[in-house]
Parts: C-alpha cells; structure tokens; sequence
C-alpha cells in the first residue's frame, strides 16, 4: 500500500493558504516544556479544514462543480461544508444520530444538506447519495489527500519548534496522526510521535499491537464523550501508522475531562473532549512517554456547551 509523502503533504500547505488559519504554537503556563496547537481556533472550530480544504481543491473542476458528500459524526461535516461553500459547490453531510447538536447547526450554517442516519449507516448512506446526485464522497479519513491536508499540522510544528522531542497528537480514524506523522518523521526523524487515543474507544491500540485493523463496534466506542475519536482505522491510516507512529498511550475519561477544564481555566482555549486528549495524555500519563519538549495538537472546539458549562462548573 503506497503511504504519503512529505511531498504530498508541502503540496497540501499550498493548497490551503487563505482558507485555513496558519495556528500558533501556543506555550502553556504549568510546563515549560508543553506546546499545544490550538486547531479550535480553525474557522470551523477544528483541524479538519485542512484535509477537506485539500481534497476539494484537488478534484477536477467539472467533477467538483457537481458537488461533495461525507459521513461525518461533526468537524469534518463541518470543515468539507465550509470548504465547500468557499468553493462554490454543494455539499451534503450524513451524520450520525446523536452527534453533538452544536456540530449539526453549524454544517448547516456553512450551507450544507444534513441527513440523519443511526450510526452504522453513515457509509452507505453517503454512497447512496453520491450514486443518485454524482456528487463526489469525501472521506474523513481514509483519503491521502486527507491524509497530506492534516499533516501540514505537522509543518507548522516543526517551523515554530524545530528542536522538538515529542508530538502527541490524538487518533480517531488516523487520519491527523498519519499525516502528522508522516511530516516529523521526514523533517525530524528523531522526534517520537505518540497516539492518543480514549480508553473507551482504543481501537488502534488493539489495531497497532495485532498488525491488522480491529474493528470496535459502535455500542463500544460511543461510551466516550470523545466523539471524534469513535471511528475505526482504515488499512491505509494503520498502514501509516504501523510505519511512523511510535506509540500509543490511552487516557480515561476522567482525565480528558480534567485536561479540558485546565486548558479552559489556563491556557484559556475552549476545548472539546477529543482535542483535550493529547494534553491528558502529558498531564497523566508522563511516565509512558519520552521526555522533552513538546507538542499536543488540540484537535478542535467544538464543545457541546452543556459539557462545558458542566466542566468548569467542577
């Protein structure tokens, strides 16, 4: 199976230069060697831009003029609707029942079709859909043009702090963590890129240590409040992973809660369950990882505000 390239991912950071925000590397004020990449600050609230912003400006004009379509349970809904609109062309998101409704009004706002479908059948709902209108599917994942998208995370990383030790950063689908990788790998072979991944839903734990994907149903993996990192690997993001990722570590619940309230009272981002993961895994879990400096990709903001009023209220 052909993996992405370093290549494939200075493209990518061409392609997306005036639609997605250049973030900061932002230090954190209770340790000095902690960086976090805030992602939340996308104007669609998460990384997720990047790769969708890729893959639509990567589809031949008179394909892309017949519209996209993606199975989404939030933010890459979101992030393909808004690079859709920003390109001119319909868009139609399937997602899930019970995805955070905050996440289900805004793919709406950005202009899209929202179609409600119970969990596992989110994939083939959105190849009926692509069947019957012609529109193109854009995965959340499984894509290398996703791939290389979200690995220009890792670009930006690297040019704020090229003498960085670690890279953690979280694994739903592996998309990010496969881009992500593939780019410090290249530019800075010795920096350990580690996975993070919910206790609930460590699929690519299970995944990494049997060599081929484990799949985790979704009556498993909808028991974290992470939503964005329910999914499953695909045999290309595993691929990817098997080749450069370093290792894995899982977080409890309770410490992504506790990650999200200390990034909110400290470091003053608004942080969803899934982007607090990388900094629980630094928080708790010190002792499973290489030491140094540091990086943690906070993947996204988009928190329902129930869930955070609830956090900080604790």
């Amino acid at each position: 199976m052909e993996l992405i390239s370093i290549e494939d991912v200075r493209a990518a950071a061409a392609d997306i230069v005036g639609t997605v925000v250049r973030t900061p590397l932002l230090p954190v004020p209770w340790d000095d060697e902690l960086w976090v990449k805030p992602e939340s600050l996308q104007p669609v609230g998460s990384f997720k831009l990047r790769g969708a912003t890729h893959a639509v400006a990567r589809l031949d004009p008179a394909v892309r003029s017949r519209g996209v379509v993606t199975h989404s349970s939030g933010n890459h809904g979101q992030a393909l609707a808004y690079a859709a609109q920003a390109a001119g062309v319909p868009c139609t998101v399937v997602v899930p029942e019970g995805a955070p409704q905050v996440k289900v009004d805004r793919i709406r706002a950005f202009g899209a079709e929202v179609v409600l479908v119970p969990p596992a059948r989110r994939l083939p709902e959105a190849e009926r859909v692509a069947a019957e209108t012609g529109a193109t599917l854009v995965p959340p994942f499984d894509d290398p043009r996703i791939i290389a998208g979200q690995g220009t995370i890792g670009l930006e990383i690297l040019a704020d702090l090229p003498d960085l030790d670690v890279v953690l950063v979280p694994v739903g689908g592996g998309g990010l963590s496969s881009g992500v990788a593939t780019a410090v790998k290249a530019l800075r072979p010795s920096a350990a890129v580690i996975g993070v991944e919910p206790a609930l839903a460590a699929d690519a734990r299970d995944s990494l240590a049997a060599g081929e994907v484990v799949v985790w149903d979704v009556e498993r993996t909808y028991r974290t409040s992470a939503d964005g990192l329910r999914t499953n690997l695909s045999a290309l993001t595993l691929a990817h992973l098997r080749e450069r990722l370093d290792g894995i570590v899982t977080v409890t619940e309770e410490e992504i809660t506790a990650a999200m309230g200390r990034l909110a009272r400290e470091a003053r981002l608004v942080v969803e369950p899934s982007g607090a993961v990388a900094v629980a895994a630094h928080l708790f879990h010190r002792d499973e990882l290489p030491s140094g400096r540091t990086a943690a990709v906070v993947t996204g903001g988009n928190v329902d505000p129930a869930r955070l009023a609830s956090v900080l209220a604790g």
